[in-house]
């Protein structure tokens, strides 16, 4: 499976910044975003700021079988990179 990798930042509530990586079999920004934003719901970071400044589109790859896996189950994967809990 071919995957798009969207490269995001955003500041946490205590201030300190986040970055993931939002992987997604669409490329579709407006979706990327809104995977971020569930995400960070679910972490309870859900009032940073996710917009087209802080998800960017980095490039397309091909996914390991358990990205893929959730990928197909959910629509996204989150890679974490720096500052995620």
């Amino acid at each position: 499976m071919e995957i798009h990798v969207y490269d995001t930042y955003v500041k946490a509530a205590d201030g300190h910044t986040m970055h993931f990586d939002v992987l997604t079999k669409e490329k579709d920004h407006d979706k990327a975003i809104t995977y971020a934003k569930e995400w960070l719901g679910s972490i309870n970071e859900g009032n940073a700021t996710v917009t087209t400044n802080e998800c960017t589109f980095c490039h397309s790859q091909g996914a390991p079988e358990p990205v893929e896996r959730e990928i197909n189950e959910k629509g996204y994967f989150i890679q974490k990179m720096e500052g995620c809990s």
